[in-house]
């Protein structure tokens, strides 16, 4: 079994991708799922998010329970809120939610994008996070044939501490549970990972983590410090029923 750590998202994945965007997106979306949210779109842009509301309410028209649609919209710019959303990136304020019998169609500025890189070729994508970092490791291995490529977003195309210290976690994990042969990437997130903190300092001193800090959103980063919290993973889906433009993530 060969381990792939991708520092940055790029190039072909054959077999099972882990994306990882820990500050906030991946570590948003398994919480998303864990309050009752019943499937997950990941849009291309914001635009596309917004269009597929506006869509979902001319079809539907009013419904019994008052709502509108049944879509609700989470996503950020530069870690705000994007204008027309209802959420914004926070796993905190998804927490303090019950999305039951929704849908939350999420675009945000690092996640989505490497999400949807890793899906124009991974056979099987999955969201991880610290946060479902055991269940992650566990599922990609029992699925993988081959490779297992974890994918980090980074932050505005750089690479980020916070996704490299997580996916040196991942590789640790997966490492445990049998031989692999692993890559340069694979060695840097270990080392990285061996070197570093625990995983709140390891998050709050990297230059996103520190940002979201001066933004006041600073429980965010402690959330997403958690470690093995939850069981769920995010696993996409394909179907007649995805809208164009977007990924379908359902609980797995």
């Amino acid at each position: 079994m060969r381990l792939r750590v991708d520092l940055l998202p790029h190039g072909t994945y054959p077999d099972v991708v882990l994306v990882i965007d820990v500050l906030r997106a991946t570590t948003t979306a398994i919480t998303y799922l864990e309050r009752g949210a019943d499937a997950l779109l990941l849009t291309a842009t914001p635009d596309v998010a917004l269009a597929l509301r506006s869509e979902g309410m001319r079809q539907d028209g009013a419904r019994p329970d008052g709502e509108s649609t049944p879509y609700l919209l989470g996503g950020e710019r530069g870690g705000l809120p994007i204008p027309g959303f209802d959420f914004g990136n926070s796993p905190v304020e998804a927490a303090a939610q019950n999305f039951t019998g929704r849908t939350v169609v999420m675009n945000t500025t690092n996640g989505t994008v490497a999400a949807h890189t890793a899906a124009q070729s991974g056979k099987h994508v999955f969201l991880a996070a610290l946060t479902n970092a055991h269940a992650a490791a566990r599922r990609a291995r029992a699925t993988a044939t081959e490779e297992i490529a974890i994918v980090c977003a980074g932050t505005d195309e750089r690479v980020g501490l916070e996704d490299v210290y997580a996916a040196g976690v991942l590789a640790e994990y997966l490492l445990a549970m049998g031989e692999s042969s692993i890559d340069d990437g694979a060695r840097i997130a270990l080392t990285v990972r061996r070197s570093s903190g625990n995983p709140l300092e390891a998050l709050g001193s990297s230059v996103h983590g520190a940002r979201l800090a001066s933004l006041g959103l600073g429980e965010d980063v402690r959330y997403a410090a958690g470690l093995s919290t939850s069981t769920l993973v995010p696993t996409l889906v394909t179907g007649d029923d995805v809208p164009p433009g977007t990924l379908k993530f359902i609980a797995g």
